[in-house]
Parts: C-alpha cells; sequence; structure tokens
C-alpha cells in the first residue's frame, strides 16, 4: 500500500541522518525499497494523471520537513538534514506529522496566510487546519472530482427533464461546439422531422462537408434495448451513409456494443454519463463560476544560476 505522506516525513529525515547531500530521485529509489513498494503501486497515478502518487507524496514529505526547518536545499532537487533535524532525531519520535512539526514557528508561517477584509479593517490571520492524511494537491483534486461529479449528475438530470425537440437541438450545438463542420442550421436539416427512417441529425464532418454523420438524439429512462440500434443501423444503410451517432440520456448494454464493432457502420454510442462530461468539457449549458490556477517550479528556467 502507498503510504501517505506523513508516514514518509520520518523515513526521509531518518535517510538522511549520514547528513550527507542526497537527490530527490535518490531519495524517492530508497524510499521505495524501505516501504517495499511494487511497480504498480510506484506507477499508480493522482486523478490528474500527471504524476505518480508516490513521488507527489515523497515531494510534499520533503516540503513539510523544509519548512519546518529540518532539511535544507543546498542546490535544486538535493537537500539535507539541517541541525534541527538532527536534534530531533535524537528525540527517537516514533512519527512525524503535520501536528507534530506545528512546535517549529517556521511550520506554523507555512501553515498559515492573510485574508484583507473588505471593508480595510485589520487583516486577520486564519489558521489551516490540516486534518487529511492527503497532500494538498491530493485533496484539492478530490474536492474537484467530488464538485465535477456531482455537476455531472445534476446536468444529466435537467437534460433528462427537457422537451425531445430540446435535447436533439442540444446535441446538435454540442457537436458544433467540439469543431464538428456546417452551420447550427445545416447541422439541424433533419431536425424535427418524423418518419424520417431514425435520423434525428446530420452534421458535416469537416467544414467543407466532405463526409456527413448521421445522428440518433433518445432522452431514454431505461438501458438502450439493441433494437433501437438495429433500425438505427437500417435507417443509416437506407441513407447509404457510413458514419453515426446514437446519443441517450440512458446506458447501452454489453450487446449493444458488441453489435456496433459487427456491422460495417461506423457507430459511435454516448450515454448519458459522457454526454454529460462532453457539455462539461464544452461549456454547453454551464458557466465558470471561477478559475484556479496551481503552478510549479520551471526547473529550466533556473538550470543555469
Amino acid at each position: 500500500m502507498i503510504p501517505k505522506y506523513e508516514e514518509i516525513m520520518l523515513p526521509l529525515l531518518k535517510y538522511l541522518a549520514d547528513e550527507k547531500v542526497h537527490g530527490l530521485n535518490d531519495a524517492h529509489d530508497d524510499l521505495a525499497k524501505h516501504f517495499r513498494l511494487t511497480d504498480d503501486e510506484l506507477r499508480e497515478l493522482l486523478p490528474s494523471g500527471r504524476q505518480p502518487i508516490f513521488r507527489n507524496r515523497v515531494c510534499w514529505a520533503r516540503t513539510y520537513l523544509k519548512k519546518a526547518g529540518l532539511l535544507t536545499s543546498p542546490k535544486r532537487a538535493h537537500f539535507s538534514i539541517s541541525d534541527r533535524g538532527i536534534s530531533l532525531l535524537k528525540e527517537n519520535p516514533t512519527e512525524i506529522t503535520s501536528k507534530f512539526l506545528t512546535r517549529y514557528d517556521d511550520f506554523l508561517e507555512f501553515q498559515s496566510f492573510k485574508k484583507d477584509k473588505k471593508d480595510d479593517e485589520q487583516s486577520s490571520q486564519l489558521q489551516i487546519i490540516n486534518n487529511t492524511d492527503q497532500t494538498p494537491e491530493e485533496a484539492l483534486e478530490l474536492a474537484y472530482q467530488k464538485l465535477h461529479s456531482a455537476l455531472s449528475k445534476e446536468l444529466l438530470d435537467i437534460v433528462k427533464s427537457c422537451s425531445p425537440e430540446f435535447f436533439e437541438r442540444l446535441v446538435i450545438d454540442l457537436l458544433i461546439t467540439m469543431g464538428y463542420g456546417g452551420s447550427r442550421k445545416e447541422a439541424g436539416q433533419a431536425l424535427g422531422r418524423s418518419g424520417d427512417g431514425g435520423i434525428d441529425g446530420i452534421i458535416n464532418e469537416d467544414k467543407l462537408g466532405l463526409d456527413v454523420i448521421y445522428l440518433q438524439a433518445k432522452r431514454w429512462e431505461n438501458t438502450v434495448p439493441l433494437k433501437e440500434i438495429r433500425d438505427f443501423t437500417g435507417a443509416l444503410a437506407s441513407k447509404k451513409a457510413k458514419k453515426g451517432i446514437f446519443i441517450t440520456t440512458s446506458t447501452f448494454p454489453k450487446s449493444v456494443y458488441e453489435f456496433v464493432t459487427q456491422v460495417e457502420y461506423k457507430i459511435i454510442l454516448l450515454d448519458g454519463e459522457r454526454l454529460a462530461e462532453l457539455m462539461i468539457e464544452n461549456s454547453i449549458g454551464l458557466s465558470t463560476v471561477n478559475t484556479y490556477t496551481i503552478k510549479t517550479i520551471d526547473s529550466d528556467y533556473f538550470e543555469n544560476t
């Protein structure tokens, strides 16, 4: 099991007890052996997929120890134990946690920030209480995932309550925003027609209209039956079409996914969950409340310092 960042801090400090300067990569590898991590565990990524979880936690353990004055950084990506760190090891602590580090004023200063009041009164200092075993980056990503999941479910519920006509227009708006060719007017040329062989819309695959894609957009509560996909395939054949997209607010059974791999037509299936994800990605029916930019050190910039 991948250790929490707080579980890494004491082993990391002990690793540096030789008072030599060590690189981050060497420390990472030594700690991986200490915790007996498997290759799969070392490859496990954060929800963003941008960094391995264990490496991220090692970096945060190093940061916390450094902010408490237990480590020093003589050069980039290298560190060594400080006199304060040596003194701490002599106490034989059984663990080092964020709460434990609050004994050091430097760490308390790192854990706090100032926020000015709107009425220009004296600014108040707000203490950040670390009550989680996650790194700040993990906590931020988890919070984002929770908000994203809740938004996706709420968005899909709203879409299900819309009229069939509105749903068909929503699908066209989404595909146009995703970069498919043609105008909104051209894309909707088949919308609203009844008995059109199961086709709800037509959209150009490119801006020049070299090929077209036929659409079927259905609000559905239960799992879409295979018969609906067979009918859609028949509609494509009647139009001598090669490509189609079947979009629903519900789900598709395994048999449907198997069926579309066996036909000669290219049919893309978008269920309710994927539809909501695409609407969020392309801001269909949504507005941005806040944007938070997370930055990190550009190592290349400081390469020749």
